[in-house]
């Protein structure tokens, strides 16, 4: 019996290379990858040709080229990239996109990677938070929010996902340990004694592939995941012990943080901040033991560290 077929975008990415791996692992399941990206002969893309994946062209950008990546495939995985232009316009463009290529393949199950809406919690009008590219106040969570409608209104079959903040930004996004002008390692974040739904990026993709296996289960439903739930401080402790050297934890201010001027800072340091002021909303929507049920194998900050604190860069 033929294998389904799950059209991945984004798959030499973090959470669509988790999945296209999950899929893959899976050897007597019932479903196979097909691996959506721009540049087919990438180092990541052949890795995932060499894997077993049907490697195909295409780019959110152009919606033409979508349609065709989703034909004939059952399932979808759709996932905009706004820290690669920072613009929540594009992204709703690039959803739009994959939503019309989903309900032209007939998709029977497309999983959405969005995030709230923080202008329900935090009206434009409310000054604790800046107003970000003239109309939302986390302008990577608000534009995915926005765009949701693109899936239900076209009567696209689609579960909503929420992910968490990855641990894999300690790696690449330069959010961890750093040198203060005492010498000591630290990490920061605005998060005060508040804790972070967190996990490993990987599991992202594992536990979506719990979502395809459930079927029709959470079709027309908001789910969230997460590896855990921490606070700066048991994060620093974390690290503290994996890198056998003191990481203290530095809690500054959202506008400090806001102020750091690396591009995207403001809209990092918003997100932050609505993590911290609706941390029962926030990580309410994000269960520790819903996302294992998905994925039994989820990593905890510990289990990965252990694998990747060679990784992190210590500076």
């Amino acid at each position: 019996m033929a294998k389904k077929i799950i059209a991945v975008v984004g798959a030499t990415g973090a959470q669509g290379g988790g999945l296209v791996r999950a899929i893959l692992s899976d050897k007597g399941g019932p479903f196979a990858a097909r691996a959506i990206t721009r540049d087919i002969n990438s180092d990541k893309a052949r890795d995932l040709t060499r894997l077993g994946a049907e490697v195909v062209a295409a780019d959110v950008d152009d919606a033409e080229s979508l349609k065709k990546a989703f034909k004939g495939a059952y399932g979808a995985y759709c996932v905009t990239f706004f820290w690669a232009h920072l613009s929540a316009e594009r992204e709703k463009a690039n959803a739009r996109a994959m939503a019309e290529a989903a309900k032209h393949a007939g998709i029977q199950h497309a999983i959405w990677s969005t995030f709230e809406d923080t202008r329900k919690s935090i009206p434009l009008s409310d000054t604790r938070m800046p107003t970000l590219q003239g109309k939302y106040k986390v302008a990577h969570f608000d534009g995915k929010a926005e765009a949701d409608h693109y899936f239900t209104d076209l009567g696209v079959p689609t579960t909503f996902l929420l992910t968490s903040f990855y641990w894999e930004n300690l790696i690449y996004f330069g959010a961890g340990p750093k040198r203060g002008p005492d010498g000591k390692l630290a990490i920061t974040l605005p998060m005060g004694d508040k804790k972070l739904a967190s996990m490993a990026a990987e599991d992202i993709g594992k536990c979506a592939y719990g979502i395809f296996k459930k079927g029709h289960e959470f079709i027309g439903k908001t789910v969230g995941i997460a590896g855990e739930h921490l606070t700066g401080a048991q994060m620093a402790a974390a690290l503290t012990k994996a890198l056998g050297r003191e990481v203290r934890y530095n809690d500054v201010s959202p506008d400090v943080y806001r102020s750091f001027g690396f591009p995207g800072a403001e809209d990092m340091g918003n997100m932050f901040q609505f993590k911290r002021d609706f941390q029962g909303l926030y990580n309410g929507a994000r269960d520790i033991a819903f996302s294992r049920s998905l994925n039994p194998s989820l990593q905890t900050f510990d289990d990965w560290l252990a694998k990747n604190k060679g990784r992190i860069p210590l500076e």
